[in-house]
């Protein structure tokens, strides 16, 4: 039986070990696309290279997404706020993104000139790839570290940023809802037969309800608060006024009854100056009561014009113009009340008149013990007064004198005595006052 030519499989396991070798070494630098091997050194270089690259990227990434992080907190705190503080944040960030721009541009530069896949990549130009890859690996990281800085020293602003964007929706729902509240008042108002048009014309806030919708991205998160928190104010303003309208319409129908009641109690007062009158000119000297004699002519004519404020006022309430039947009734009154002060003025001016003349020590006894008193007060703790109090004290006991001395003779003024003795107790009690005021305060 002829041998077979064919070498065998246990013949070709056992050929050379260099010749394998060679075989892998033609296999690996052979076809499209292979990569001349240099081993030792040369790819020890390229590893390190590559090592620099990847710490390079992984550098610019880190980077880029702390970046972009902050850039969202620094739009926040811009966005709610507009202070010195929050501007000098904001170019503050913005110089620290041009120097994050050129430390970019450099490792990108530094990647562009560095093919690490090329097949005849020596030692020499894989080092310098890996030098230039590490000084951009450590000036992306040392930005990184001073963004992080800065990121940290924003807590305070950019918690109050978040504070207030959290207050924003509530803010704006609120103020929808305080429109809602007012506008139905006005509704309720309106079915009891009260227009309150003037309510209605404050509450036309569409324009700020139309802004309010459209929200914060058109007019900023400062602004939309500003406006929410004045719509809810004026909202909540004309719905209180609403609230409260029948209760002032039924409050102005009381004050004019009430206060046309007065004006008929006082003309019918003022009727009896005159009987006064001329008990006082029989009684008493002119001096006494010459002041008084316009009291009569006078409160008709306040009267008079107090009736027809009286009616001005009821037609400004038929025409529910509430404020000015407001104002129209607080002219009536302070007309009525010095009417009543004047006419009441006759009749205590007798009556006190009749009690002095008749016993004129009382009144003295009264005077000079306010002055005691007063006297007493200076000289507590004292040896000697303060001749700021002794001096008014002395003048006042001397004006007294004087005022007793008046009452001699045959017709004596006695409503200048009682006038004087009057501005006597009130000079000692200015002087009493003084001294407590000034032992209050230590002086």
């Amino acid at each position: 039986m002829r041998r077979s030519r064919r070498p065998s499989v246990l013949g070709l396991m056992l050929l050379p070990v260099p010749l394998l070798a060679v075989v892998g070494a033609l296999s690996f630098a052979g076809g499209s696309g292979g990569r001349r091997w240099f081993g030792g050194r040369g790819e020890s270089q390229r590893a390190e290279a590559q090592a620099a690259k990847d710490a390079a990227a992984a550098a610019f990434y880190e980077l880029d997404t702390a970046q972009r992080d902050l850039r969202i907190s620094i739009e926040t705190i811009t966005a709610v706020d507009d202070s010195p503080a929050a501007r000098r944040t904001a170019a503050d960030f913005s110089a620290l993104g041009q120097r994050i721009d050129q430390v970019s541009r450099d490792y990108i530069t530094a990647v562009d000139a560095h093919d690490l896949d090329r097949d005849d990549l020596d030692a020499a130009t894989a080092s310098r790839a890996r030098a230039d890859l590490t000084r951009a690996t450590d000036a992306l990281e040392r930005t990184k570290a001073d963004l992080d800085r800065f990121a940290q020293g924003l807590g305070p602003l950019l918690e109050q940023a978040e504070t207030r964007l959290a207050r924003l929706a509530p803010a704006v729902e609120r103020a929808r809802q305080a429109l809602l509240a007012a506008s139905n008042a006005l509704d309720a108002v309106r079915a009891s037969g009260l227009r309150a048009d003037d309510l209605a014309a404050r509450l036309a806030l569409s324009p700020e309800l139309t802004k309010l919708n459209q929200g914060a991205g058109q007019h900023g998160v400062q602004e939309t608060l500003r406006r929410a928190d004045d719509v809810l104010r004026r909202a909540e303003a004309v719905r209180g006024e609403a609230e409260r309208l029948p209760e002032r319409a039924a409050e102005i129908d009381k004050r004019l009854v009430s206060l046309r009641t007065r004006a008929q109690a006082i003309t019918t007062r003022a009727a009896g100056v005159e009987p006064v009158l001329s008990e006082l000119r029989r009684r008493y000297t002119a001096a006494c009561w010459q002041d008084l004699q316009q009291v009569p002519a006078q409160a008709a004519r306040d009267v008079a014009q107090a009736e027809e404020k009286l009616k001005e006022a009821q037609a400004a309430r038929e025409e529910q113009r509430w404020p000015d039947a407001t104002a129209l009734l607080a002219t009536v009154r302070a007309l009525l009340n010095s009417t009543d002060e004047a006419v009441s003025a006759a009749g205590d001016r007798l009556r006190r008149l009749d009690e002095v003349s008749f016993d004129q020590q009382k009144e003295i006894e009264r005077t000079r013990f306010a002055i005691r008193d007063a006297q007493r007060l200076a000289m507590a703790g004292r040896s000697t007064p303060d001749p700021r109090h002794a001096r008014p004290l002395d003048d006042a006991v001397e004006r007294l004198e004087r005022a007793i001395a008046g009452l001699e003779g045959r017709h004596p003024d006695w409503w200048h005595f009682l006038s004087e003795t009057e501005a006597v107790r009130q000079t000692a009690a200015r002087v009493v006052q003084g001294i407590r005021e000034e032992r209050g305060s230590g002086h």
